[in-house]
């Protein structure tokens, strides 16, 4: 039997006033040795990951699939659960004058594949690094935040509401970007699509993040 829902109801339900998709922050601590040894050498040290994680504007809460098996019987059709498969994870970055983080996408592309010869690395591990995504909230959130923390100060450590770690990424495809004359009071910025073995996610109380 259907309940009649209050508007007064519904805003007693909404924890936190809803979570907000422009509230998050993408890490990638660290570049394979594959990368950090390519020619030219990509640059990853600190400034570049607190830069990467504010440059990054657009990323995706991780996506998977099972898919399913169709099984005919007599007429019918039985529907089975068949192989879970993993999405490919896009980040889009805002590009500033230094291109370090272009530079370093670029390089590790290269690592894996060069442009001159088509040689590269071949042991997966030294090509594939983890990263990390984090839901934020607006401040204040029971048993995670306090309201202290609704105007933290720059740097302060945060417990996300929702944190993913991606497993054993690496590069694709490094997208153009566009250069025009009639293109006027605007930033460039590049996607950057990645291939995920799995993702794992992290628990409540997992190490919190530095927003810079």
């Amino acid at each position: 039997m259907s309940t009649l829902r209050t508007l007064s109801k519904f805003q007693s339900k909404l924890q936190g006033g809803g979570a907000r998709p422009n509230l998050f922050e993408v890490q990638i601590p660290d570049l394979p040795a594959a990368a950090k040894d390519s020619t030219p050498a990509a640059t990853w040290g600190s400034d570049e990951q607190e830069n990467f994680s504010i440059m990054c504007k657009a990323a995706q809460l991780p996506a998977s699939t099972i898919a399913s098996i169709d099984v005919p019987f007599r007429g019918r059709t039985l529907k089975v659960a068949g192989d879970r498969t993993i999405e490919n994870w896009n980040i889009t970055v805002i590009n500033d004058e230094d291109f370090a983080i272009r530079n370093a996408m670029e390089a590790w592309m290269n690592a894996i594949a060069k442009l001159s010869n088509n040689t590269g690395a071949v042991n997966p591990s030294s090509y594939m690094t983890d990263a990390y995504v984090y839901q934020l909230g607006r401040g204040y959130s029971s048993g995670r935040f306090s309201e202290s923390n609704s105007t933290s100060s720059d740097g302060e450590s945060v417990t996300p509401l929702k944190s993913y770690k991606f497993l054993d990424i690496f590069p694709v495809s490094v997208s153009a970007i566009d250069l025009s004359y009639d293109s006027g009071d605007t930033i460039e910025e590049f996607t950057v699509e990645f291939a995920v073995q799995s993702f794992e996610s992290l628990a409540d109380d997992a190490t919190g993040v530095n927003l810079k």
